[in-house]
């Protein structure tokens, strides 16, 4: 079984909703220490195997697993999840921006307040992309033509006699 599928089962199998609960409780503390330590010494890129990045932020090679899943989409390089194993060398190269965007679009705010983050992107840049973020979500509803405007393929006539039809 790869590391990938150990870290799904772990996540997604649980007995109880209090198990469950429990489970990821457990799992964003650890992973706010690892983001916590990689914001603080600014590390653009984190590179080892997953054996021994689970032995550097003092965690199991499932979590690290879960982080590496978790960044992936923030990443100037994408990484093949499925094939990576505990003896697997792994590179970690870190888009800032894409991370802090990201982790506004799942509303992760313990990772986004994060005081590291001061020092990698100036607070300008991060409302900046807080609200790009929201302008993406934002829905914009055309006007619609109504039967008797003028059509808007430009023909002259009334909508209803022309497009409408």
């Amino acid at each position: 079984m790869s590391l990938f599928t150990e870290w799904r089962s772990l996540s997604e199998n649980h007995a109880s909703q209090e198990e469950e609960i429990k489970f990821w409780e457990e799992y964003l503390k650890v992973e706010t220490t690892i983001y916590n330590e990689i914001l603080n010494n600014k590390m653009e890129v984190v590179e080892g195997t997953v054996a021994e990045l689970a032995e550097k932020f003092n965690t199991s090679n499932e979590y690290i697993m879960g982080f590496l899943d978790g960044i992936s989409e923030s990443l100037k390089e994408d990484l093949d999840l499925e094939s990576i194993e505990a003896d697997t060398k792994v590179t970690v190269k870190i888009d800032w921006e894409k991370l802090y965007y990201n982790m506004v679009a799942v509303e992760a705010h313990w990772l986004h307040s994060l005081p590291g983050w001061e020092e990698i992107l100036s607070a300008e840049k991060r409302k900046e992309l807080t609200k790009a973020f929201k302008n993406s979500k934002t829905i914009v509803k055309e006007d619609k033509v109504g039967r008797n405007d003028a059509c808007p393929c430009g023909s002259g006539k009334k909508y209803k006699k022309c497009c409408g039809k």
